[in-house]
């Protein structure tokens, strides 16, 4: 994909990962990951991870935004050759 196929909201795969566009500069996409979601809890010295499906952390407002509650990923020039529109969206 090129930098103008991006716009905020859309779908889209890059290394078997679905991610939506938050964000898009004269270089770069910002884009949080939503096919899952690991939460990681930590109580005294043990650290657990639970990974939550797309449905499940949609559900709990994970990807709801801005702000964002997860991570957003910066891909840059090189990273976009690599992405392909995702085939579904939520709202299409």
């Amino acid at each position: 994909m090129k930098i103008s196929d991006f716009s905020i909201g859309i779908e889209f795969t890059v290394w078997g990962k679905t991610y939506r566009c938050t964000d898009v500069g004269s270089r770069v996409v910002i884009a949080i990951r939503i096919d899952e979601m690991t939460m990681a809890t930590k109580q005294g010295d043990t650290i657990s991870h639970q990974v939550l499906s797309r449905t499940e952390a949609e559900q709990q407002g994970w990807f709801d935004g801005p702000p964002y509650a997860v991570a957003e990923h910066i891909l840059d020039e090189d990273d976009l050759e690599a992405c392909e529109r995702a085939l579904t969206q939520l709202g299409s």
